[in-house]
Formats: C-alpha cells, structure tokens, sequence
C-alpha cells in the first residue's frame, strides 16, 4: 500500500500524479485494532457533500484521494481512513490533511486500524457517498462485497483481481452493484485520457489502416517488488502485506500491478481482449531478495483474429530503459504511450518510422492529467446518477495481465477462457484474516519462499510441491 508507480520511472510531477510516492520513514508500528470503539456515522453538512473514506494509506491511496478532493463539481470531504499499518495511516492524514485542511474531517475515532478497519470506515458513510480501496489487490473483492451491502459508491485501484476465481467474483459483483445503481471507478486512468481517446477513435475510423500488432515496453531499473528478507520486527503475514508487491497472493506480483496500464490500454485500441498468452521470463542478480517475481518478461499476446501484441517488461539496472505502447496498422504507426502514462503525447504516423516528416497528427499538448479526469468523471456520474461501472473490464484487464504473468511463470500457453475458468484460488480465506492469522504463503523447510519454475511447476501457480 506504500508504494507508488513513480518507483517504476514514472516522470510525472508530484502534483500531478495520484501514484505519487509518500515517504514514510517512521518505524512500521503494531497493527492494533480499536477494538470496542463505536464507528460514529457521518452526516455530510450540505445535502450535496459527498462523504469519502480512504480504505488503504499508502502512496496510491493517498493519492488518490488527492484527486477525489480535487474535484471542483461540488463539496467533497474526506470522513474516515482504515489500514493496518498505523503509520502509514498517520503519515497519510499528515499530508492530506496539510494540503485540504478545509476538507479532511477525520478525528482519531474515525481512524481505524485493523483486518476489519474497512468495515468500520465503510459504516461512516450514507448511499450516495464514496469508498477508496487501495489495499493490496489480493483484498478488492472482500472490501467491493461490504460496500455492495451498504449502498457505497467506489474507486479502486488496479488490479482487482489476482487469479480465475477471483475474477468470476469480481464479474458476478459488478453485476450486484449495477443492480443497485452504485458507480464504480477502477484506476485505469489511461481510458479517461483525452489524447488517447481521441487516438482511439481515430484507429477506429481506419486512420492507420487495420491493425497489424502492438507493442509495450516497460523496461527500468530493480524496483518495489524485489524484497529481501522480514528482518523480523513484523510477523510473516504482515510483512508479506507491507511487501505486496513481492507476493503472487497479495497483489498479482510486479507483471499484474505494473503492466496492466499498457495490457489494457493497447487492448483497448485493438478493441478486444487477447484469447491467449505464452512468454518467456527469468530472475538475475537477485542477492537475497525472496520475492516471487521474474526481472524481465517478454509475452506474446495474440487476439481472436491472430493479431499479435509484445509486452516487454524489465527490471534490470545498467540496461535500456523504455516506457512506451505502439499500435502498427496497415497504413501507419499509432503512439499510445510515450515515456509515462501521462502525459502520452499521442501521435500518429505515416508508415512505420517515427521521424517528424512522417507525423501526421499528434495531440495538441499540455494534456489534462488523466489521474484528475477519472476522479472527475465518477463524481459526476455520481451527482448526475449516470451509468457508471468499470468494474468488468478492470476484472478482464487483471484477468489478461495475469494470462501473460502465468504463462511466463509456468512455461505454458495459457488461454482466457482456461484462467478465468479454473479453479486455482492464492488466498481463498483472505476473507478470515486476523493480526494473528498464518499468511496464505507459507516458507519451505529451507526458509525460502516458492518462486516460479518454468517447465517444472506447470499448472499450480502457487508453485506448490
């Protein structure tokens, strides 16, 4: 929950991003519940207030409610906040409250700390009202099923799902939210932004001829995900909770939290999900990092009609370093993606060489920040009560990121239909745990973590004997 996509080489400005990075160099406290502590019910001070609360401190979260608070349609007030890490929470209010003074109501009863924190948090809030989780993905679905319950709006960060079986109860609440009207954001902020909608309807009028393959580079140096051992001040469940990033269980590991961006966004130009993946992977200069991810990944998706898509991803230092999605057609090249997720800077060539001469439109520049926009266009489904649910496509975005994570884990082929289909479940009773559970992935007899063996372990991603 602390860390941000900034630590992937995102170059945006601190106040322009909502992954923004919040330095927290206090000493993990002990994750107490306020056990006992009556949950007060907010009553917002105009009828048109929208009451939010934060599930999830770290840099995403915080951020995110930056951006919710930045929504200039009407008042917005930050109510409650939730996590298990009491200082990431404390540094968070920190630094909202610094900046929003005006909106940032939460007095120490509405600061909640626990496995239940959300539920208490949650319980502050009317129909009509919003609920940020930026938990590790690993929880999206227990924290959507409470806010179903009680009428909560919701923003979610990506992913939102980590296997098959959690994306078939994240589709199936997608359904149970659109029955009771509720609108829900996903953080894929790229479908929000303006140069690339407009790119995107430009491909869909044939301006760059059909499209022939994609491309995506994600390339940077050793990132969050590369964690070493628990020195020993947090039990093993709540260090795997603070190292998120580094388990499969808790967030999809570094492929699904990090690529998901350019899966989605050049399946979104392609308009459709690919139907399978295979990919090639591998660790290198790894010390005594115990995490479960590859440092690099090349996967080749390819579509229902043979269209293929590369998604490249490293995380090597001393190496090229590249962030940036392509679409080839038949008449000319599409950039989708240049340096960052913002701005793109959306351009569109003649042939396949980028060089000046060949530009034959790109997007008149300074872009409006995407990150804003998505937070602009739930509060205003929400004010307006439009139909508002991104709920489906953040699960098959997740869903395809995980295609491409687990063929390269495992060495296989792996197919939507067979992924979103199977029975491979990494943390079936996330839904039970407590400060004192064991956590979903347990250590060998030689102290180390289950790492991905292509070849060998095949079929449980889990990487299970």
């Amino acid at each position: 929950m602390n860390h941000s996509e900034k630590t992937q080489g995102n170059s945006s400005s601190a106040t322009s991003s909502r992954r923004e990075f919040i330095k927290d160099t206090s000493t993990v406290a002990a994750a107490t519940a306020l056990a006992g502590v009556a949950v007060p019910h907010v009553h917002a001070a105009e009828k048109n207030t929208i009451n939010v609360v934060l599930v999830g401190c770290g840099g995403r979260g915080t951020g995110a409610a930056q951006n919710a608070l930045s929504v200039q349609n009407g008042p917005i007030k930050l109510v409650a906040m939730a996590d298990v890490f009491e200082n990431r929470l404390n540094s968070s209010y920190e630094a909202l409250s610094g900046r929003f003074k005006d909106q940032v109501d939460v007095p120490a009863d509405r600061k909640f700390i626990g496995f239940d924190a959300y539920k208490k948090a949650i319980d502050c809030l009317s129909p009509g009202d919003v609920a940020i989780f930026a938990t590790p993905p690993g929880f999206r679905w227990v924290h959507f099923t409470y806010a179903i319950e009680k009428g909560i709006n919701v923003f979610m960060e990506k992913p939102v799902t980590v296997d098959g079986p959690t994306t078939r109860r994240m589709i199936d609440l997608y359904e149970k939210a659109k029955e009771k009207n509720l609108k829900v954001g996903v953080g894929l902020m790229v479908r929000h932004c303006k140069a690339r909608q407009e790119l995107k309807r430009r491909i869909d009028d044939g301006e760059i001829g059909d499209i022939i393959t994609m491309r995506a580079y994600r390339m940077a140096g050793p990132m969050v995900g590369f964690a070493g051992p628990n020195p020993g001040q947090l039990s093993d469940l709540m260090y795997q909770i603070q190292q998120f990033h580094s388990f499969l269980w808790a967030s999809g590991g570094t492929f699904n939290d990090f690529y998901i961006h350019q899966v989605d966004e050049c399946s979104w130009m392609k308009g459709s999900w690919p139907v399978s993946a295979k990919a090639s992977g591998g660790r290198h200069y790894r010390g005594d990092a115990i995490d479960q991810n590859f440092d690099n990944y090349s996967v080749e998706y390819t579509y229902e009609d043979g269209t293929k898509f590369w998604m490249y991803g490293r995380n090597i230092g001393g190496c090229h370093n590249e962030f940036a999605s392509y679409a080839h057609g038949s008449k000319g090249l599409g950039i989708v993606s240049t340096s960052s997720h913002t701005p793109g800077r959306c351009r569109i060539y003649k042939g396949h060489n980028i060089s000046r001469r060949n530009e034959t439109w790109a997007f008149p520049q300074p872009e409006q920040n995407p990150y804003q926009l998505e937070w602009d266009d739930l509060i205003h489904a929400i004010r307006n009560d439009e139909e508002y649910n991104e709920v489906k496509r953040g699960a098959e975005a997740s869903l395809v990121s995980s295609m491409g994570r687990m063929a390269a884990h495992t060495g296989q082929v792996i197919t939507f239909d067979d992924l979103l289909n199977g029975d491979h479940e990494f943390a079936p009773d996330i839904d039970k745990l407590t400060l004192s559970s064991e956590p979903p992935l347990k250590k060998g007899p030689d102290g180390k973590y289950p790492v991905p063996m292509p070849g060998i372990n095949r079929r449980q991603e889990y990487y299970e004997d």
